[in-house]
């Protein structure tokens, strides 16, 4: 079985996440650039976490034999900080670079005129650059936020179907469907998805355009969802290549649009500059 998680940030898990995420099949991901688990004060602080999913990262996901790629931008829970909005600026010198397969995560969170601005200006640098956008639609008031974010996308310059609307869940994936976007779902142990209620909606609207992910990150989370929605699959009457196609062949189709997915796994460097994953070793 291959996976390819579509939306994990790789950023705040362990090593072993990597080893166990392989063990279980996962062979590519994605890591949208996020927040940090504490707001930033200065827009310095995404550039170097930018260059860190560009290069530290992907480094480390290849001693795993994992390939590693990152989609930027200034994402919505921090887009009303007026002391962050000159990353706005500055994504275009980053959006050009080979592991950028997606402008995200944007959207909304709280769904303030701030955030209005930022996500229709970084749906506009998607298109600019030839790139898909994946968005973040709100925990709160969802389907509201949802059916703002699919004004907002209908009137910007970017086709739905070049945009994943992300965090779905049973109330919002009809809308979404409805829009032409791709449909994203996160799978969390005690928020958000779960495997089984993933089934019921794979059974109810099909496998088409839609993208599994774990969204691991900081709080209690699983790198092993995209796995164990597999299996949940298979034991509800999919077959192998119904799990192919989700767990695979629909995020390498979506981030494929940019033209920058390389899923063959180089062996890396012995150092990134001038650092190792590895201690003790030669």
């Amino acid at each position: 079985m291959r996976i390819f998680d579509p939306h994990i940030h790789m950023t705040s898990r362990t090593t072993d996440d990597y080893r166990a995420m392989y063990a279980a099949g996962v062979r590519a991901l994605v890591e949208p650039s996020f927040w940090l688990g504490q707001p930033r004060t200065s827009p310095a602080s995404f550039y170097d976490y930018f260059d860190a999913l560009l290069g530290w990262e992907p480094f480390r996901a290849a001693q795993y034999g994992i390939a590693h790629h990152c989609t930027l931008a200034l994402n919505p829970k921090e887009a009303g900080d007026p002391r962050l909005t000159p990353v706005l600026d500055e994504l275009p010198r980053y959006l050009v670079k080979d592991g950028v397969v997606a402008v995200g995560e944007i959207g909304y969170d709280s769904m303030t005129p701030a955030e209005d601005t930022a996500l229709a200006a970084q749906l506009q640098l998607a298109a600019d650059h030839g790139l898909p956008a994946l968005v973040h639609t709100p925990h709160r008031d969802k389907l509201a936020g949802l059916r703002r974010t699919v004004d907002v996308v209908r009137e910007s310059a970017l086709a739905p179907d070049r945009v994943l609307l992300d965090h779905l869940n049973e109330t919002t994936v009809k809308v979404a469907a409805d829009s032409g976007s791709w449909l994203g779902f996160s799978i969390y142990p005690d928020t958000k998805m779960d495997e089984d209620r993933m089934v019921a909606v794979l059974k109810e609207h099909g496998t088409e355009k839609v993208l599994v992910n774990s969204a691991a990150d900081w709080g209690n989370s699983d790198p092993l969802k995209t796995r164990k929605v597999a299996d949940a699959m298979l034991a509800a009457g999919f077959d192998a290549d119904d799990v192919d196609q989700v767990l695979w062949r629909n995020p390498v189709a979506f981030y494929g649009l940019s033209g920058r997915l390389q899923l063959d796994v180089a062996a890396p460097d012995a150092l990134h500059e001038g650092n190792s994953v590895l201690r003790g070793g030669e």
